[in-house]
């Protein structure tokens, strides 16, 4: 692929707190690609692609006949398991696109957590557990804070990382939120003492450590650059994309060979030999962040610094701000921003491209999405220039 196709719209709803969308996620799924298609310049009708995100819910024969599309020639649905594929639906986009499947693809995320219920609390009955729950609910471990707390404990023990790291990664969430006003956390400043006063969710994890849970919805537009050149808005290249294996949930997460661990080595490696790029060249950054500390254990298995080097790499306001020595999630994250499965990730991505975020480092021209960590299979896509 390399180049071969573009996003050239995004988009999103509203963004609201868990319960206070006035509408329901499927009306949130049609305004977000709806935005997209006016921000790519494009009439919605001429979409004959559609590509969701861990959803089930909104299908797309109901999209296509609510967006009034004239033909749809591709669907796909990338396997998931919280936010962590949210990526790949970039990279089947692009796929989609160079193979000449269809024209004009949209991907998008939309979630109701108030409408459907909520992503941080066990939905388990008390009779059976079932599936990998049976080897892990039995014992108490219930929730996504839980399971990547332990991964989180483990690193920062055999690596000497303080609970001042993760703090770092959140406050720096925070301090980027404040320049973004579609953010949640927009207004509300967070400090050192309000983040360990917090009370605790799971340990490590204080309540801010943990990514809130919210109502909305985002989607991107990807075409050809031939096709893009038509078109009003500025294009966005997608340079490379990797998904990888990891373990599936259970017991198999907590063996010796991942304990401690995210998952992203190996789709780290894929995405840098594809981009013929190391992480020192990477520009700018905005890795999920379900919790603080699979950030942190993310950013060393991509390459950016070694677990002994990470308490450091992150301190001292390394990652606040659009001159920060490794500017990180500039729009808020998940955190602060908003937590719409990871996919204002990527439109935050494709901004800092175009020019447009609020957070704006000077001349990007690499900028890298990471899927969720903690959770597999991994995925990421590095976006670029236009040629």
């Amino acid at each position: 692929m390399h180049g071969s196709s573009v996003v050239v719209g995004i988009g999103e709803s509203k963004y609201y707190k868990r319960g206070a969308s006035p509408d329901p996620e499927f009306v949130l799924a049609c305004e977000a690609i709806r935005r997209a298609a006016d921000d790519a310049g494009i009439d919605v009708r001429d979409i004959d692609g559609i590509i969701s995100y861990a959803d089930q819910r909104n299908p797309p024969v109901r999209l296509a006949s609510a967006l009034g599309l004239r033909k749809l020639s591709f669907t796909a649905d990338p396997f998931s398991g919280g936010g962590n594929n949210v990526a790949a639906t970039i990279q089947l986009a692009d796929a989609a696109v160079s193979a000449g499947y269809a024209k004009n693809v949209v991907a998008f995320r939309a979630i109701a957590q108030g409408q459907f219920g909520r992503f941080g609390q066990s939905r388990e009955g008390t009779a059976r557990a079932s599936a990998a729950m049976a080897w892990s609910g039995v014992y108490g471990l219930l929730s996504p804070a839980m399971e990547c707390a332990i991964h989180t404990r483990r690193f920062m023990e055999d690596h000497g990382i303080s609970q001042e790291a993760l703090c770092d990664i959140v406050l720096a969430c925070y301090s980027n939120a404040q320049r973004n006003p579609r953010a949640l956390r927009n207004g509300t400043r967070l400090t050192r003492e309000d983040y360990h006063d917090s009370r605790w969710i799971a340990e490590p994890f204080h309540l801010f450590d943990c990514c809130p849970e919210n109502d909305g919805a985002a989607a991107a537009i990807v075409t050809s650059p031939e096709r893009a050149r038509d078109l009003p808005s500025k294009p966005v290249s997608i340079v490379a994309a990797a998904q990888c294996l990891g373990p599936r949930f259970g017991v198999a997460a907590f063996q010796p060979r991942w304990l401690g661990g995210s998952f992203y080595r190996d789709a780290g490696e894929a995405l840098w030999q594809h981009a013929g790029i190391r992480p020192s060249d990477v520009d700018v950054a905005q890795f999920y962040e379900n919790f603080s500390g699979m950030v942190m254990i993310t950013l060393c298995e991509m390459g950016f610094c070694k677990p002994e080097e990470v308490e450091s790499f992150v301190s001292k306001g390394a990652l606040e701000g659009p001159d920060a020595r490794t500017p990180f999630n500039t729009s808020g994250g998940n955190i602060a921003e908003a937590y719409i499965h990871g996919f204002e990730l990527i439109n935050e991505a494709v901004r800092q491209i175009r020019g447009e975020s609020t957070c704006q480092v000077t001349n990007a021209e690499t900028s890298l999405v990471v899927g969720g960590p903690g959770y597999s299979p991994a995925s990421t896509v590095l976006f670029g220039p236009a040629q």
